[in-house]
């Protein structure tokens, strides 16, 4: 290979898995001016240095491009970094002494609100009742994991006005007891809102609950907040080894923001941000999802997609079931959009040449977003524009080939099938049914008929980290012996948190594998990956150094 230029940095001593199948193996990289401009071995690249080259030594790791998450939620993640962490918590006793404790370092906060709980915890007692109990005359939220719902104590309630109910639209409930009173159990953004609005999140949560803009404009110092949160969540990304984001809610605050980190040259990864359409809205309001895409549509900060709810999740008993839940004869929760209507808003978007992405998590919710896709196709012709669905955590099984046939993206999330992560079995295979379990989760089902996979971790849903995704897909276990297996291969769960994520955002023509002229984006581990006989270390692997555009954007212990 003879050299081209004086490089600014060189990686050498790698692994270097680069995703460019006619180059899939290499030892050294060279960037200039925030581009690859040679893979190869290490004297091949060590011929572009020269007096100013940054020598960055792998010391025989893996050097992969860098991570792309492909489904995360980086406002409301970096704000939820300050919050009490409760991971899993289905033990009261342990609540109580983390809640009491985390109330009595911040005398003065207006909401107390913990992150993540098991489902279970509260048994069938009203979880108002029970946080009454813990911390009677303060404001309580505790978030789910899944952030689709919130439980709050008699405070929390009274101040946000919900005590005694709420009119919401569909899918949305202030659940309601015998006693006339609010039980505490918030189930979608519409119900829980206006308790979250008491902690001052309430701007965070906009572009994932109405996809409308602050109203009021926030204040300067408002403004100074919100930046602190997104800076927060790109740290974390950067420590990941995160080099580019597709955010899954949004609206033009959101990228706002962001292009003044960018001003400033803080921001330290790749972002995406969708329009959110929801069924209060009209397709007039579409005109605001072209505006974002003529505002940002660059390497950096891009729109050019709208993001939909279909559904709910199997926790809670509102993803849309094509069969009843277990123990509820006749309910089967139901679909945000109409079948019509979301068809004429697929053929809509597909004609204005904007991307979809849809959460659907329930079969009939997949299959509605399906149709509304086959209908778009049959009215506007193949559009190369790769729509998505989010999720896909229960697929008909005569929808597991339209997945393909129509090229659709799966965005599939490893840490959220039950077992993995820490993540318990229940309530979601009893949600489920016994007799479904072999369509839950179904990722290989999902892939064997030639279908484009991304992976992600929905962060903070999951945890951020790449390697513990990857843990997840590689090393899940079947429930019981006659669920097949759905474990990737470590390749193919590489491929779906790189180029798999590029293709999925259509950007792979320049990230997403370490090829001349690509952007330097790049992740550098602490050992070499595919040298691990053992898979469940995965887990430990972790990141050394993240360089986004040429920069080091984390490095370990710096």
């Amino acid at each position: 290979m003879r050299p081209v230029a004086t490089a600014d940095m060189i990686i050498t001593n790698g692994a270097v898995l680069t995703m460019d199948p006619d180059l899939p193996r290499a030892a050294a990289v060279g960037i200039k001016d925030g581009r690859i401009i040679a893979v190869g071995s290490v004297d091949e690249i060590s011929r572009l240095a020269g007096p100013g080259t940054e020598i960055i030594d792998a010391k025989g790791a893996t050097v992969l491009p860098g991570f792309i998450e492909s489904h995360m939620h980086l406002f409301i993640g970096g704000a939820e970094l300050e919050n009490l962490q409760l991971d899993g918590c289905a033990d009261l006793d342990l609540l109580a002494r983390e809640l009491t404790a985390f109330a009595a370092n911040r005398p003065d906060a207006p909401l107390l609100v913990g992150q993540g709980p098991d489902y279970g915890i509260f048994g069938d007692t009203a979880p108002r009742l029970v946080l009454d109990k813990i911390l009677p005359g303060r404001p309580v939220a505790l978030m789910a994991h899944d952030h689709h719902t919130v439980w709050a104590n008699t405070a929390a309630l009274e101040a946000a006005g919900v005590l005694h109910g709420l009119e919401t639209s569909d899918g949305h409930e202030v659940v309601m007891g015998a006693d006339g009173l609010a039980t505490g159990a918030l189930l979608e953004p519409e119900a829980y809102s206006p308790v979250m609005r008491l902690g001052g999140q309430e701007r965070t949560m906009l572009g994932l609950a109405s996809g409308r803009e602050p109203d009021p404009a926030p204040s300067q110092a408002e403004r100074a907040i919100d930046l602190a949160h997104l800076r927060r969540g790109l740290a974390h990304a950067a420590k990941h080894g995160i080099t580019s984001i597709v955010n899954m809610d949004g609206n033009i605050y959101t990228l706002d923001l962001l292009e003044e980190l960018r001003s400033a040259g803080e921001l330290t990864a790749r972002v995406r941000v969708p329009f959110h359409y929801v069924p209060e809205m009209k397709p007039e309001n579409l005109q605001t999802a072209l505006e974002m895409r003529a505002r940002w549509s660059d390497e950096w900060l891009a729109s050019g997609f709208v993001k939909f709810f279909m559904d709910g999740v199997i926790d809670s008993r509102t993803a849309f079931m094509k069969h009843d839940y277990p123990g509820q004869p006749g309910y089967r929760s139901h679909g945000r959009f109409a079948a019509e209507t979301f068809a004429g808003l697929a053929t809509r978007i597909d004609a204005m040449g904007l991307q979809i992405a849809v959460h659907a998590i329930g079969d009939a919710a997949v299959a509605r977003v399906l149709d509304g896709y086959a209908a778009a196709r049959t009215a506007n012709g193949a559009s190369g524009l790769r729509h998505r669905i989010e999720h896909l955590e229960l697929v008909d099984d005569n929808d597991f080939a339209r997945i393909a046939e129509l090229d659709v993206i799966a965005s599939v999330q490893p840490p959220h099938a039950p077992g993995c992560s820490g993540l318990p079995l229940e309530p979601t295979l009893s949600n489920i049914g016994r007799d479904r379990w072999s369509d839950a989760f179904a990722w290989q089902k999902i892939a064997g008929p030639g279908a484009a996979i991304a992976l992600a971790s929905d962060w903070p849903v999951s945890d951020i980290s790449v390697l513990k995704g990857i843990h997840s897909a590689v090393t899940r276990t079947a429930w019981v012996p006659e669920v097949p297996d759905q474990r990737f291969s470590l390749e193919a769960a590489l491929r779906g948190y790189t180029i798999g994520g590029a293709y999925a955002e259509r950007s792979e023509a320049y990230k997403g594998s370490l090829e001349v002229g690509k952007v330097a984006d790049l992740v550098i581990l602490d050992r070499d990956i595919m040298a691990v006989a053992d898979h469940d270390e995965i887990k430990d692997v972790a990141v050394v150094a993240t360089i986004c555009g040429g920069r080091v954007v984390f490095q370990a212990g710096a």
